[in-house]
């Protein structure tokens, strides 16, 4: 557990603090043991000082966005989980035709102030269930869409609490990827340069992808999203298909008969469940297809 001095400390910086937080309250899956401590942290230099404890002090910590590509574990997390509020959740448009969001935002609301304003290029994003920080870190994307199309730079602050800015090239996108992805750097806000176009045709786009969502993916249980990343020449969810797994269950974890790509929360479902129901997925498609399905939902907290 985490030293009540210290979360003390936590609470005096311009934050909301939650001792013993259930964190399936905070991921898509509605899975995961208590947090330590969860705090919602509104400013920058809030977080700067919070970080600055941690790493004084030895306390692990972990930057929670929308929790909606992760599996928190059963046992719970060690330290302090940390959530960006307040500034972190502001857009405006910045210049013309590009748009500053906060990390902690969600993508809904980025993609319907970008309609507001009349800008287009974000219509893809329209569904996923991310914060724009998560989707900064892994390229998000969908329906042809990616956010390295869209996405010109993004603030962020290192270890030792700067400032600072990858822009262009410097952000390193590519599939699932960004130069974020596994480092310890905190994205804080993201600009992006989109295109004029009305709103009736950006509506029209977005309830379009929006239909085909709900066609084809199982919105309605709790899940992660997309469990695999694509294999290369091959799509996850059409080998798990061929492999007879769809509808497979593992206590109340399942293959969503729906989409085979989506593991879902069918039934008060362990992390344990989940864990042991992607592994049984690797080892049949590894044994009938010869292929190495790689899993892009992150395992969080105590082993």
């Amino acid at each position: 557990m985490l030293d009540s001095k210290y979360i003390e400390l936590i609470r005096k910086e311009n934050t909301m603090v939650y001792s013993d937080e259930p964190m399936d309250k905070h991921t898509s899956f509605r899975i995961g043991g208590n947090a330590d401590c969860l705090c919602e942290v509104k400013d920058t230099v809030s977080l700067k000082n919070i970080i600055r404890l941690c790493r004084e002090n030895s306390i692990p910590y972990f930057i929670l966005g929308l929790g909606s590509n992760i599996l928190v574990s059963d046992k719970g997390i060690d330290g302090l989980v940390i959530k960006l509020g307040g500034e972190f959740n502001e857009i405006s448009l910045s210049e013309d035709n590009i748009i500053r969001c906060g990390a902690g935002s969600t993508l809904a609301r980025l993609c319907v102030f970008a309609r507001s304003m009349s800008l287009g290029g974000l219509e893809f994003a329209w569904g996923i269930p991310g914060s724009v920080g998560g989707a900064i870190y892994m390229n998000a994307g969908a329906y042809d869409g990616e956010i390295k199309n869209v996405a010109i730079s993004a603030e962020y602050m290192d270890n030792n609490g700067n400032v600072r800015v990858y822009s262009g090239d410097d952000l390193d996108f590519s599939y699932r990827h960004s130069v974020f992805t596994d480092t310890d750097n905190i994205i804080l806000n993201a600009s992006f340069r989109l295109v004029p176009e009305s709103q009736d045709k950006i509506t029209e786009r977005m309830q379009e992808l929006m239909d085909r969502r709900k066609a084809k993916q199982p919105i309605n249980h709790p899940s992660a999203g997309s469990v695999f990343k694509r294999p290369q020449g091959y799509y996850a969810a059409a080998l798990i298909e061929e492999c007879g797994l769809k509808g497979f269950t593992i206590g109340g974890a399942q293959v969503s008969p729906k989409h085979s790509g989506f593991i879902v929360n069918d039934h008060n479902a362990s992390a344990e469940d989940v864990l042991k129901l992607i592994e049984h997925i690797k080892k049949v498609v590894m044994e009938e297809k010869n292929v190495d399905l790689c899993c892009e939902v992150k395992f969080i907290g105590r082993q």
